[in-house]
């Protein structure tokens, strides 16, 4: 098959293809900084690569703000092509690897999160790459650089106050804590009709909040930021489950008022299978956090997915407050 030539330089020649792909990394990682340690250069150099994007084009993609960078309209457009596209060709020459075996990939996360967060979207990781499997390991063991080259863990997602430490260690959302019951119970209790009138036999406990915490400490925490004062015998008096899992099964089998972090909720409250009660919310110090495996060589797309899924909740979560008059203390 004979090639049509052309006089005209190609649009997409190897100095705007190297200029495109420090843009998405910047943008997908919202730091120049961070941009730089992905693609393994100098923070200078990727910069300079965007800047002479933006020259290209003529318009500006991406500005600095306090926050870190933030896409321009421009940008944003640009943006969606270019993660789009960088996808799409991981995906195609994963395809054409037909020959190499692929064992699954390794994720370690808590239980809860792996059952009310991640396992509700693996379906939109398996329709962007279909190549690959996952083995999820629902599990609330420390992670670290030598066990996860130990045991193959390919990546884990955490929930604590660590704060963030290189290229492979990427905050994913925050948390925020919203008490949820069903309508049925609430039905059951007219009297709970603000936040005072709530007693120690009403509330469910989770024992995982984070590591060094109490297992009161989510419902201490809000209760607090509402100014609400219940002694620490009263607490107390709810039932304790192990993991957040239980009980958000417990609230939604009518037992009581949960502690529930939004990210592992927000599924039942937009079904209304729960509700919140009373309409405050309180950020936690602790967020979510991808930890990565740098000998995997699956841990970009990894991380890519995982930004993009933060991305959407986030998007989605901070909509329900919004329309549901959730109100930040």
């Amino acid at each position: 098959m004979k090639l049509m030539k052309t006089s005209a330089a190609p649009f997409l020649s190897p100095s705007v293809l190297a200029w495109l792909r420090c843009f998405d990394a910047a943008a997908r990682c919202g730091s120049f900084t961070k941009a730089a340690q992905v693609l393994h250069v100098s923070q200078g150099a990727v910069s300079q690569q965007v800047k002479k994007l933006e020259d290209r084009v003529g318009h500006a993609l991406l500005s600095r703000t306090q926050e870190g960078l933030k896409l321009t309209h421009s940008g944003e457009q640009l943006f969606t092509a270019t993660r789009d596209s960088f996808r799409g060709l991981e995906n195609a020459l994963h395809r054409l690897d037909l020959t190499r075996i692929q064992e699954p990939l390794n994720v370690s996360c808590s239980p809860s999160f792996a059952m009310f967060w991640l396992t509700l979207r693996l379906g939109s990781f398996y329709r962007a790459y279909p190549h690959l499997a996952l083995r999820i390991v629902g599990e609330s063991d420390r992670i670290d650089a030598a066990r996860m080259a130990r045991e193959n863990i390919a990546a884990a997602v955490q929930f604590g106050t660590v704060e963030i430490k290189d290229a492979t260690d990427v905050a994913l959302f925050d948390e925020w804590l919203v008490p949820v019951a069903t309508p049925a119970f609430l039905q059951a209790h007219p009297a709970l009709r603000k936040a005072s009138d709530l007693k120690g036999v009403h509330m469910v406990h989770a024992a995982d909040p984070w590591e060094g915490t109490e297992p009161t400490e989510e419902w201490a925490t809000w209760l607090a930021a509402a100014s609400v004062d219940l002694p620490a015998s009263a607490l107390r008096q709810g039932t304790q489950f192990t993991h957040a899992f239980l009980a958000i099964q417990a609230a939604l089998g009518g037992q009581g008022i949960a502690m529930g972090r939004a990210g592992l909720v927000l599924g039942y409250l937009l079904q209304g299978r729960l509700v919140v009660p009373f309409p405050q919310r309180v950020k936690l110090q602790a967020s979510y956090r991808f930890i990565g495996n740098p000998s995997c060589p699956e841990m970009a797309t990894l991380l890519g997915w995982f930004q993009d899924e933060a991305s959407r909740y986030t998007q989605q979560r901070d909509a329900l407050f919004d329309s549901a008059h959730i109100a930040e203390h």
